[in-house]
């Protein structure tokens, strides 16, 4: 095992199956020349070359469109957005071309592609630069969403996703690209739609992903200390979406809270809580309780945005709450 960054894990997934195939290729903005926004593709220009690691203006409509196009005709681009708030730009590129294409042509094309990038806050980046889309690509049939947690998962993920056949949205964090962990020396993949547990526990189901799940973490922490033990499932894929393992947990543990990053109508946490209820609604000895954002746009205000985000504190009420303590 060696310990690196999270940037460090996708430029090594990246850069590991660019070697492998080389139908596969980088491109967006400041990918090249900037050795990526976040730097995580350092080093990549300088070895794969413009014709593989492109640079490309602000037009994310006009770059996805492209890729889509490429990928049409038998490679596999990665494309990188500078933040997903601004693949809103290029979203009709995503959700009418590349998720439909499949089926619209039935069968004779399809688009092996992953859109990556950053989702959800990160700091003082207020209201149009703060917002969480799992949910919202999720809600379209023909795209898989995935979004890792951690280095370990992120690099097997990336890679899955590169050699899927199907569009990929994968979603990241700025504030995880720092993050270190340990990460496997020799080639391995994670697949797509497996979700894992994280920590065992016997009292309660807590199930999140993405970067908020550390917030999970030390609220299980927390009530260990008191005699609580939390079963913290990583759902690492939101779409396709893995029921079984959360279900199979709520009827060991009878309770779920849910902690996502996202504003509280219609969200993956809606979609969780729905399966749970038909799947597993006799095992259940407590309303399920989902934890998301504040319902308005996101303030710039590092006081109001503490009070906007979920945090511990919150898990550690919603955990009480369920077991009626």
């Amino acid at each position: 095992m060696k310990t690196i960054q999270f940037r460090e894990a996708i430029c090594e997934a990246m850069s590991e199956e660019m070697r492998r195939d080389e139908s596969v290729y980088l491109m967006g903005e400041e990918v090249a020349e900037y050795n990526g926004a976040y730097k995580a593709s350092k080093g990549m220009l300088d070895e794969f070359g413009e014709l593989r690691v492109i640079d490309t203006p602000i037009a994310e409509l006009g770059f996805s469109g492209i890729a889509i196009g490429s990928a049409m005709n038998g490679n596999r681009p990665i494309i990188e957005y500078m933040t997903f708030n601004f693949s809103l730009v290029g979203i009709d590129q995503i959700i009418n071309n590349a998720a439909k294409m499949r089926q619209m042509s039935g069968g004779q094309f399809n688009i092996p592609i992953v859109f990556r990038g950053p989702t959800a806050s990160a700091g003082q980046l207020a209201a149009t630069h703060s917002q969480a889309f799992e949910s919202w690509f999720a809600n379209c049939p023909g795209l898989k969403v995935v979004v890792p947690s951690n280095p370990k998962d992120a690099k097997g993920l990336l890679k899955s996703a590169i050699r899927d056949d199907d569009p990929v949205i994968f979603m990241e964090s700025e504030q995880m690209y720092g993050d270190k962990a340990e990460v496997p020396e020799g080639e391995y993949l994670i697949p797509i739609g497996v979700a894992e547990i994280k920590r065992k526990g016997t009292d309660v189901t807590i199930v999140s992903f993405g970067k908020i799940i550390k917030e999970a973490y030390k609220a299980a922490d927390v009530l260990s200390e008191e005699g609580i033990e939390c079963e913290v499932i990583d759902l690492r894929t939101v779409r396709p979406l893995d029921h079984k393992t959360i279900v199979e947990s709520v009827k060991k543990t009878n309770r779920l809270v849910i902690l996502e990053e996202a504003w509280p109508f219609g969200n993956v946490s809606t979609e969780i809580t729905y399966q749970v209820q038909e799947q597993a609604f006799d095992y259940l000895d407590a309303p399920i309780i989902k934890i998301n954002t504040a319902d308005t746009p996101a303030p710039f205000s590092p006081v109001l945005l503490a009070e906007w985000l979920p945090n511990n504190s919150d898990v550690i009420k919603a955990v009480k709450k369920v077991l009626y303590k």
